[in-house]
């Protein structure tokens, strides 16, 4: 008996131990997260990659950053996203290009028990585990009043949009022009559907002036796009303000030298931070929340300093 007890308490121990080591290891197990942005040829969504890849670090996670070219964005993300799709991952975290397009792709990684989070570009993708970026709405409500703030109610604007269709673009094209009704500016013009092109943007400005000369401001959805304006502006001899919506490093350093008086920012850094962390909670099956906000900032002279050595250490 006391023979077979020692035995019984043997491979009970043993039993204990395995359990604990297999255990052990699952729980040291890194978990797969594949984040695909839109591009990686503009300082944008290098900074998001810059976030991204610091949550990897930080949470102990088997990441990987991927985008197709910005120039065959459309079609290529679909195919990445169709490879990763074979690759089972862990959690995808993505931005998608195409809000209707890329839809059913990504359902098939809901049906296959893959959870997916969506970063910077919401999209109504049903069983999604979160939202992780800005609420555009409301960054263009912040982007329109700040635009206001230097104007008189009567004077005209100019508002220049990526496409029309697009969450991101129309959310923020909506929220400006309801700062701006409110207080009894009006946008003389829209010009839409623009691509992140220059060329294409300094046209549209040069049509927006030969048809509304009066015009006092412009606000534009993106950074890249209010570059292009503000350049085309003092072209054609017009010193007025101009907002964007990114907080670039280039429209902080306009800010700081005073050639623009203030600007708006998303935090693509801490979007791609906090995309990182949500992963990492998902992956454990804890619950996130629907909607991680990563905030908007005013950038006015004086407050960017500090944003621009951060930005440009992480941008080497």
């Amino acid at each position: 008996m006391k023979k077979s007890f020692l035995f019984l308490l043997f491979i009970v121990s043993l039993s204990a131990l395995f359990l604990f080591f297999i255990t052990k290891k699952l729980e040291d197990a890194k978990p797969e997260v594949v984040v695909v942005l839109k591009e990686l040829d503009t300082q944008y969504w290098k900074i998001v990659e810059a976030g991204a890849k610091k949550g990897f670090r930080d949470f102990g996670i088997d990441g990987k950053v991927i985008a197709p070219s910005s120039k065959s964005a459309q079609e290529d993300q679909g195919k990445i996203l169709n490879e990763i799709l074979n690759e089972k991952p862990d959690v995808l975290v993505v931005a998608p290009v195409n809000s209707y397009k890329y839809k059913s792709i990504l359902e098939k990684f809901v049906d296959n028990k893959i959870p997916v989070l969506l970063l910077d570009t919401n999209i109504p993708l049903e069983n999604k585990s979160s939202y992780i970026g800005t609420d555009n709405y409301e960054l263009g409500r912040k982007a329109g009043a700040l635009l206001a703030s230097e104007l008189q109610p009567g004077d005209e604007v100019a508002l220049i949009a990526g496409i029309s269709a697009d969450p991101v673009s129309g959310d923020r094209l909506r929220g400006a022009k309801s700062s701006l009704e409110a207080v009894g500016i009006k946008s003389v013009t829209e010009k839409v559907d623009l691509p992140n092109e220059s060329s294409r943007i300094k046209k549209a400005i040069r049509e927006v002036l030969q048809h509304h000369p009066n015009v006092k401001g412009v606000f534009a959805t993106s950074d890249i796009m209010a570059l292009s304006a503000l350049e085309e502006l003092e072209k054609q001899g017009y010193k007025i303000p101009v907002i964007g919506t990114d907080g670039t490093t280039e429209m902080v350093e306009l800010v700081e030298e005073g050639e623009l008086s203030s600007t708006v920012a998303q935090n693509p850094y801490d979007m791609g931070y906090l995309s990182a962390q949500a992963a990492m909670n998902v992956a454990k099956g804890k619950n996130v929340d629907t909607i991680i906000d990563s905030g908007v900032d005013y950038i006015i002279k004086g407050n960017g300093n500090e944003r621009l050595t951060f930005l440009k250490k992480i941008l080497k």
